[in-house]
């Protein structure tokens, strides 16, 4: 056998595989997941570096795509240290096993739109801080109706499409998603321009029927933002866009979902579950005030009042996002549905992985998929420590 192969075997320890947890080594090397047979049989090297993992679970990086700071950094109002901001968060993330997000802005002033959008670039991950995948923009292109803890004198309508979206935005080369109302005027053709730029629309703060959610997926989308929050309720003559979950088209949906205990309540969660279990994508969408102590903080021009981890618009009882971390969801939608662990894991990972369109790299531990990785107590789900590229980005000190 060859030495100085560049390989690192994780031996002792059990891994998340085809949404099957197994007892096999894991193997990396250049920041890739080897084949095992390959290395050995083909090649004939062993590794390097052997780390015994003591039976710990290895489960592929969590994936945020909705997240809209924390730690006192707001993604929609920090304008002067933005880049600063965005990668304290990056780095704090590392703790819960995030290893890729999407910083999200909701909706704001158009000359904030301006003065921030540019800063926050998609970056590779490392010891500094998770991936930064793209911006997701939710709003201002919503519904009134529906705009829950959204300032209304913000909200627009994409009368022109894209050109008004552009307009607003100013530049899109940072976007990754963008939630918008699919009933709003001029929101079709905008979808179908976006769609073709690689961008990823996601349904949400809408008033949409069923025909006007399957006709925007038509079009393109393939997301819905938040699903139960911030759109009409389930009805059974016209189920809205939650119908999306069991509609005829052959087109998957990916639907976000706050499972941190007070958001989505969890007969609420089993119904989604069962009806589209494949495009179920656990989000934070945590608050500036996520890792924060109760009080009043902000999000954008918003004052937001947290209590007992509850984060409301102040002075009202409209939940303005979260307070938890896409770990700790984890757990929580686990116990509420009582769903295996490969499952839980998986929507945290894979399918939000599926719905970007990255899961030929990341999301799973697939061979030649990137190694970004997790390793958890198997019982308690307690992050262990975290990679990224190969490297321990994050480290346990308990």
């Amino acid at each position: 056998m060859k030495s100085k192969s560049g390989l690192t075997r994780f031996h002792n320890c059990y891994i998340l595989r085809d949404r099957k947890i197994i007892k096999e080594d894991l193997w990396i090397r250049d920041g890739k997941i080897e084949n095992p047979e390959r290395v050995f049989y083909v090649e004939q090297l062993e590794a390097d570096i052997t780390v015994d993992c003591e039976d710990l679970l290895i489960a592929p990086g969590f994936i945020d795509i909705q997240i809209n700071g924390g730690w006192g950094v707001d993604f929609s109002r920090d304008s002067d240290n933005i880049e600063e901001g965005v990668a304290k968060v990056s780095k704090n993330l590392l703790a819960h096993g995030v290893t890729a997000f999407c910083p999200t802005m909701i909706t704001s002033d158009q000359e904030i739109y301006r003065q921030i959008l540019p800063r926050i670039k998609k970056t590779q991950g490392n010891k500094n801080g998770a991936t930064v995948l793209g911006v997701h923009l939710e709003g201002p292109f919503i519904s009134p109706t529906k705009k829950g803890a959204h300032v209304e004198s913000y909200i627009k309508n994409p009368h022109r499409g894209i050109d008004t979206i552009r307009e607003v935005y100013g530049s899109l080369d940072n976007v990754v998603i963008i939630t918008l109302a699919p009933e709003l005027p001029g929101c079709f053709e905008a979808i179908k321009d976006l769609t073709n730029l690689g961008i990823k629309v996601a349904l949400g703060h809408s008033i949409a029927s069923l025909a006007e959610g399957e006709k925007a997926v038509e079009c393109g989308a393939n997301l819905i933002t938040h699903l139960f929050n911030a759109m009409l309720p389930f009805h059974h003559r016209d189920p809205g866009l939650v119908g999306l979950l069991a509609s005829t088209m052959k087109k998957q949906v990916y639907y976000g979902i706050i499972a941190d205990g007070i958001h989505t309540h969890p007969a609420a969660l089993r119904i989604a579950n069962r009806t589209n279990p494949e495009g179920l994508v656990l989000v934070s969408d945590a608050v500036p005030a996520q890792g924060l102590p109760d009080g009043n903080h902000r999000i954008g021009p918003q004052i937001v009042t947290v209590e007992d981890g509850c984060a409301y618009v102040t002075g009202t009882k409209t939940l303005c996002g979260s307070t938890t971390a896409l770990d700790s969801c984890i757990v929580k939608f686990k116990d509420s549905i009582e769903c295996s662990l490969e499952y839980a894991l998986g929507a945290a990972s894979l399918h939000p992985a599926k719905a970007l369109g990255i899961d030929d790299k990341k999301g799973n531990l697939n061979f030649d998929s990137d190694a970004d990785f997790v390793i958890l107590h198997p019982k308690t789900l307690i992050v262990q420590s975290t990679w990224i590229a190969g490297e321990c980005v994050y480290k346990c000190q308990n």
